[in-house]
Formats: C-alpha cells, structure tokens, sequence
C-alpha cells in the first residue's frame, strides 16, 4: 500500500511563500509521477505541477507556471511544491498524487492518479 502524508500548509499574505511536503512511504515500479493538485470550494480539482519520478522533468499549468517549483528528493520519497509570489486565487486544499501516467495533459484528469493524499489547506490573504 502507498501512502502519501502532505504537510506545510497555512495562512499567508498575497505575496509570500510556503512549502508544501509530500512524503511518500514506498514508491512501486507502476508509480512514474508526483503531482500536485489543489481544490478550492465549489470549484474542480485542479492539477497545478507535476514531476518524473526517473528523470525529474517538470511540468506546470499556466496559473502557476513561474511562481510554483515541484521538485523530489531522499531517493524520490518526498516531493515539495515550493509556492512562490502567493495570491488570493492561490487559496485551496493542496493534494499530493501519485500514478503511472506523466506530462501536461494528465493533470487535467485527476482520475489518472492512483494514490492520493489526504491533503494540507493553504490560504493566501489580501
């Protein structure tokens, strides 16, 4: 069984910065990527930035891209989101993914994701 624990949310004013956690308990051979997803109230979950686990490419949607760094670390069994330039809009319950599935377009599909997290809320204040 996979677990995933996020931790590093909070409270944070338009402008600054947090680290998210995500530490991994085992990572089998059918896991090819970490993602991050976030989910605000009423809205959809949303797929914000992912990695690959064996050559740690990156990849990011638009509303992030520049001011959000994924990246992995302790033989790929933490991976961090650093959250940068922080805004309003930023605010939501952040999820840590995992799956067999990479690149850009599967962040649109959360279904794509086998393991899950229980995740770690960030509000960002005006």
């Amino acid at each position: 069984q996979v677990q995933l624990v996020e931790s590093g949310g909070g409270s944070v004013q338009a402008g600054g910065s947090l680290r998210l956690s995500c530490a991994v308990s085992r990572s089998p051979d059918n896991i090819n990527c970490m993602v991050w997803f976030r989910q605000a109230p009423g809205k959809e979950r949303e797929g914000v930035a992912g990695i690959y686990k064996y050559d740690g490419r990156t990849y990011y949607s638009d509303s992030v891209k520049g001011r959000f760094t994924i990246s992995q670390a302790n033989a790929k069994t933490t991976v961090y989101l650093q959250m940068n330039s922080l805004k309003p809009e930023d605010s939501a319950m952040y999820y840590c993914a995992a799956g067999p599935w990479c690149g850009l377009p599967t962040l649109k599909t959360p279904s794509n994701y086998n393991y899950w997290g229980q995740g770690t809320q960030v509000t960002v204040s005006s």
